[in-house]
């Protein structure tokens, strides 16, 4: 860029470069950050559906380039305790993954579901993981996308989880695509169990 005689052309195209490399090395960075201090520090309410309407919107100009339909299916009123942020970067990683996984297009669904706690389910449609892969999901520095990844997304993604007292679950089939579960205790369930101590307690 020092050198005088590149053509304004050239000029743009390295600026484009260098911009588009310190957004990498930033993300790096930050994973490794939130890997080293997954702790959360301050939890608050979070409305299940309109947090993974946030993410699925900040997700759908990827999806659109990789021609994946994104498919919403929410159980209204569902809620966790949490922290909105960690939760966003946690849920932007295993979907943005499973957008990469289909490359040539495909269907990422994104469905809530209650019993005792409360689900999150990501399924995609794309090129899936053998049992193998499955197992070592989650450990340090393991990457399923070889040279072109550093293994930190999911790493980041498991640690917020155990942070926030959930529990990941998934099957993947090659070629069938990948099914992330991830369940945290509902916010509605601990309501309901606490009064129906309280209740208890009075009439004892």
């Amino acid at each position: 860029l020092q050198n005088d005689a590149i053509s304004n052309e050239n000029h743009t195209r390295y600026l484009s470069i260098i911009k588009s490399e310190l957004k990498s090395a930033e993300r790096v960075i930050q994973d490794y950050l939130n890997f080293s201090n997954p702790e959360i520090k301050s939890m608050e309410p979070l409305l299940l559906q309109e947090e993974l309407e946030q993410v699925v919107q900040l997700l759908q100009p990827l999806a659109k380039r990789n021609s994946v339909k994104i498919v919403s299916i929410f159980s209204p009123g569902e809620e966790i305790e949490g922290d909105k942020q960690k939760f966003h970067q946690c849920f932007v990683n295993i979907m943005k993954n499973a957008i990469e996984s289909m490359p040539e297009g495909g269907i990422l669904t994104v469905e809530t579901e209650r019993t005792t706690t409360v689900s999150i389910l990501i399924k995609d449609t794309g090129s899936g993981m053998t049992l193998e892969q499955v197992a070592h999901l989650g450990e340090p520095y393991y990457s399923t996308k070889g040279s072109k990844g550093t293994g930190l997304g999911i790493m980041v993604v498991y640690s917020i989880v155990r942070a926030m007292n959930g529990t990941i679950h998934v099957e993947s089939e090659i070629g069938e695509g990948t099914t992330f579960k991830i369940t945290f205790p509902s916010l509605l369930s601990n309501s309901l169990e606490a009064k129906k101590t309280e209740k208890e307690l009075v009439m004892s």
